[in-house]
């Protein structure tokens, strides 16, 4: 098969499209034929030598994937060859084929086609686990999502509309504020023209966000605080603005809030399937009813992950980039 490697790191250039061995399904995997995969900021950081994929994991960058399986591992049950799946994958999802623990598969939502369907496991799965699983976002709550137009923000936003959540976003011009407002977004914050702690405590009558899901990091570290309501949930899940930053705990103590940081990849495999069931459970019949929908910006081949790379890192773009081999 062939597969995008990375022989050195660096910038886009350095992502190959090479022959490669085919992978072999272990004990509790299956073979996935690759239909498409899709380009998130960690692959960039991989591309860069930032970030090593986990112990056992495929080299090849792709952090999801759809496609069709092609072989079932050893102790492998439920699932048969044939079936059009799309999968959480900690690496390998920029190939032709990709070997896929069975528990983080999941069937295509009803309505979205094969190739679509890979822009969703990625940013179903984060934000259910921080929004809804870890920060708790409740009916009548405010959400304040930072990178409102990016692939995990046109996920937050539907999700927390669908929940009942009254949604604000942060994005860096108008067209992708509009987008936002699109699908659901009730507060849109420019952050190159607005402090975005004064426009939510304008919006919010001074009360701020309940939940804030934050992809900046130490950049914004202290004005999230800020930007909490009592009671408050700070979720960091990306570290586009550094990562060491002050933490004023008096501000945090005088909110009864609490701040999080996770990350999805680097977790155990029973952690993501619970995860990925929990999506099944709560998000696929928000697709199947067509509440909820995957945002995608445009389609490349796969051997033209340099320029998806380059596309998103210009920033750009709304929703996800996917790639098909």
């Amino acid at each position: 098969m062939h597969a995008i490697t990375i022989p050195e790191p660096g910038g886009p250039e350095a992502l190959v499209w090479a022959p490669v061995p085919d992978p072999v399904p272990a004990e509790g995997e299956v073979l996935v034929e690759v239909a498409a995969s899709a380009v998130n900021r960690a692959d960039v950081l991989q591309r860069q030598g930032y970030y090593d994929p986990p112990r056992g994991a495929s080299p090849y960058p792709g952090l999801e994937c759809s496609g069709r399986i092609a072989a079932l591992g050893p102790g492998v049950a439920g699932w048969s060859i044939g079936d059009e799946v799309c999968a959480l994958l900690s690496g390998g999802g920029y190939a032709e084929k990709v070997a896929v623990p069975a528990g983080q598969l999941l069937p295509l939502p009803e309505g979205v086609d094969a190739v679509t369907a890979a822009a969703l496991p990625e940013a179903a799965c984060t934000v259910w686990s921080n929004v809804f699983m870890i920060a708790h976002l409740r009916p009548g709550d405010t959400l304040l999502v930072h990178g409102g137009a990016s692939g995990i923000g046109t996920m937050a936003v539907q999700l927390a509309k669908a929940a009942g959540a009254r949604v604000a976003v942060t994005a860096g011009s108008p067209e992708k504020l509009e987008r936002c407002r699109e699908l659901g977004a009730d507060i849109l914050i420019d952050y190159r023209e607005q402090d975005f702690v004064q426009e939510l405590r304008k919006a919010t009558e001074g009360a701020g966000a309940d939940v804030i899901l934050d992809i900046i990091g130490a950049k914004y570290l202290d004005r999230n605080v800020k930007a909490l309501a009592v009671n408050g949930r700070l979720a960091i899940i990306g570290l586009q603005g550094g990562v060491k930053g002050e933490l004023n705990l008096n501000a945090l103590l005088s909110k009864r809030a609490a701040v999080t940081a996770t990350s999805l990849r680097a977790r155990p495999e029973a952690e993501k399937a619970s995860i990925v069931a929990a999506v099944r459970e709560h998000v696929w019949p928000l697709i199947a009813a067509g509440r909820v929908r995957p945002v995608v910006d445009r389609t490349l081949p796969m051997r033209d992950a340099a320029e998806a790379h380059r596309v998103l890192e210009a920033g750009g773009h709304v929703g996800k980039i996917l790639l098909v081999p």
